[in-house]
């Protein structure tokens, strides 16, 4: 696969792995399912994968640590902190609540370590910014826990370009990993540009709509009850038909190409600048498989503004998040 690099000094593929959905919030998957696809990945050159202590809570680092020990040196893992997690007898849970204390970063890094396996992360995010924490002490722990050796570099995720700018004056910040893809654009306003300004790489997670983009959605009853799209405006019933009908002019489109709705859709977030490195999700290997092609797909300039135009936030209905969610992004 080709490679693009993390910050000036990691070389990942140019397809990552997002891993969230193997232990939680779309409603799993078996454990030895998991290790096959992480395996499969690692053969098709896929060397990127992204995790936190949320997912979960704990057990996607967990699933990680064990799948990827005999892989060490061939992978690059990336894990977000910043989420309270708390243990009141029945394991661990997410409150809710943030926590970007300095406090926090040095006991959650230790958690995450252990689950891992490793002696070292490559790349450490604070998950979302604690407003009552300034950037400047939280991101001056994360650069503690990089001159000890624990962490290679570290970034941040969902934050505005403000905050950013902050944060990089404390130290180098070698990634920002927010949502980024045809139907979710808010990055080109000004995290893209200020990316490109200061070096840094940019991570789009949900490069493919939360499995929307594939085409593979046709009806809310593929997904689980409980699973966390429901709660997303985008798959209210109200909305959810109205975006099948976006993508599945995508999805004509690719074919007419001779590649698929997430190919192309893919192809097109890769088009957007060579610091980029998406992390799609996948829990089924053909998925899996169908996702790297998107690294050797060459989109000309008139190819891309095509793509772009045929599916848009402005041909979307309905917002990424729901109020609650969208008051925790972009600080």
């Amino acid at each position: 696969m080709k490679t693009r690099k993390i910050g000036k000094q990691i070389e990942v593929g140019a397809v990552g792995l997002g891993c969230m959905g193997m232990s939680s919030v779309y409603g799993g998957q078996d454990e030895g399912e998991a290790i096959k696809t992480l395996h499969r990945a690692i053969e098709l050159g896929v060397t990127l994968f992204d995790t936190a202590e949320a997912y979960g809570p704990h057990t996607n680092e967990t699933l990680l640590g064990k799948a990827l020990k005999p892989h060490r040196q061939k992978v690059v893992i990336a894990s977000k902190f910043g989420f309270e997690i708390v243990d009141r007898g029945n394991g661990p849970e997410e409150t809710g609540n943030l926590d970007g204390t300095p406090e926090n970063v040095r006991a959650s890094v230790e958690g995450s370590l252990k689950r891992l396996g490793v002696d070292v992360i490559d790349i450490y995010y604070l998950h979302r910014v604690d407003p009552e924490v300034p950037i400047e002490d939280t991101v001056g722990a994360m650069a503690e826990l990089v001159q000890q050796g624990k962490v290679r570099a570290i970034g941040l995720s969902e934050v505005s370009a403000a905050t950013l700018r902050r944060a990089h004056r404390v130290h180098p910040i070698a990634a920002v990993e927010s949502e980024y893809s045809l139907w979710t654009r808010e990055p080109e306003v000004e995290i893209l540009p200020l990316c490109r300004e200061l070096g840094v790489s940019f991570v789009p997670f949900s490069p493919l709509g939360r499995g929307m983009l594939t085409g593979a959605l046709r009806t809310l009853d593929a997904l689980d009850k409980d699973d966390f799209r429901r709660t997303l405006p985008r798959f209210d019933p109200a909305n959810f038909d109205r975006n099948v009908a976006v993508v599945t002019s995508l999805e004509n489109l690719a074919s007419a190409k001779g590649y698929t709705a997430a190919q192309l859709a893919l192809a097109w977030v890769l088009h957007q600048g060579d610091f980029i490195v998406p992390v799609p999700g996948a829990r089924k290997i053909p998925n899996l498989e169908q996702n790297v092609v998107a690294a050797d797909i060459v989109l000309d300039a008139a190819d891309a503004d095509d793509i772009g135009s045929l599916l848009s936030p402005e041909t979307v209905s309905g917002e990424r998040y729901s109020d609650e969610h969208l008051q925790l992004v972009n600080r």
